[in-house]
């Protein structure tokens, strides 16, 4: 999954059919478990001190996020393959491997696209990650910059580029 500036996502036709399980799962039948156990811990009494009833509540709204997210993402989902860097430089969807503060041999190789298309096969970093929008843009062989999260500056240099294939 990648996304372009045009704030279209691109996704592979597995991520996309995996995304709208997703969606459907918690329209539909997860809406229903959480709803009985709301019901279910309503009847219990007292809802100030009903522990088993906040927790379905604070399910239920983490779960709700969760929808609109996926509601959102799936609007502006194209399936397909994100069109190639005309000019070479990094981009969401790109393998893209790196050197730390211009030493070739500390190296990090990952995949820069949003947090719904990890997996355990490749480490991956978002396009919104200080790391990942640091990247964005440079070519191979320029040197990156960005922000550590206690505020110091890291430098990186880009080793190589690639589509992600998958």
């Amino acid at each position: 999954m990648t996304q372009t500036s045009e704030n279209v996502t691109w996704l592979t036709q597995e991520a996309y059919n995996k995304l709208k399980h997703e969606l459907e799962y918690l329209t539909g039948p997860a809406r229903t478990e959480i709803a009985a156990k709301i019901a279910a811990a309503r009847e219990e009494g007292d809802l100030r001190e009903n522990g088993g009833y906040h927790a379905a509540k604070e399910e239920q709204g983490k779960q709700e996020l969760r929808v609109r997210q996926l509601t959102q993402l799936l609007e502006k989902a194209q399936v397909g393959e994100a069109p190639a860097s005309a000019d070479g430089a990094v981009a969401p969807g790109m393998v893209v491997t790196i050197a730390f503060d211009g030493d070739e041999d500390d190296t990090l190789t990952f995949l820069l696209a949003s947090r719904e298309y990890a997996s355990a096969a490749i480490e991956t970093y978002s396009p919104q990650s200080p790391l990942g929008a640091g990247v964005i843009g440079h070519k191979v062989g320029e040197d990156a910059e960005y922000e550590l999260p206690n505020g110091r500056k890291a430098s990186v240099t880009i080793l190589k580029a690639e589509p992600y294939s998958g």
